[in-house]
């Protein structure tokens, strides 16, 4: 889930539904050239990374080895990781269609939010259960 969000909010597709470069003829896309134009992209890339950092620090272990392989200095594992998340997600750009607004909608409002309400339900009825102290 935090993935799918964080494509959503990177403005990748198939969540850039308000500056689709196919269909739109106007926006940065266009208004905008040279150093204006690397400038917005270099700060699109720079959210791709920023969040693939995110995603392996929260989730992957961060810099520490996997399966104990500890002859690679930790830099180079988190580097490997962030490469990895980036493949991700131009994966996802050129595999994925685009979205229409209302499955959009669906998507955010009638799957993701109850699947998320259902983990924290579950993570705190597992964290209850587990640190029960009776007096």
């Amino acid at each position: 889930m935090f993935f799918v969000s964080g494509l959503a909010e990177t403005n990748r597709p198939p969540f850039d539904l308000p500056e689709a470069e196919a269909e739109l003829v106007a926006g940065y896309n266009v208004e905008y050239s040279a150093v204006g134009f690397a400038f917005f992209f270099i700060g699109e890339y720079a959210n791709l990374i920023l969040m693939s950092t995110l995603i392996v620090l929260f989730f992957f272990g961060g810099w520490l080895p996997i399966f104990g392989m500890t002859l690679v200095p930790p830099f180079i594992w988190f580097s490997f990781k962030i490469l990895i998340f980036l493949f991700l997600f131009i994966l996802v750009r050129a595999s994925v269609p685009r979205y229409r607004y209302d499955q959009l909608m669906q998507l955010g409002w009638k799957t993701l939010l109850p699947l998320s309400l259902a983990f924290l339900f579950f993570s705190s009825a597992t964290s209850l259960a587990f640190s029960y102290i009776p007096f």
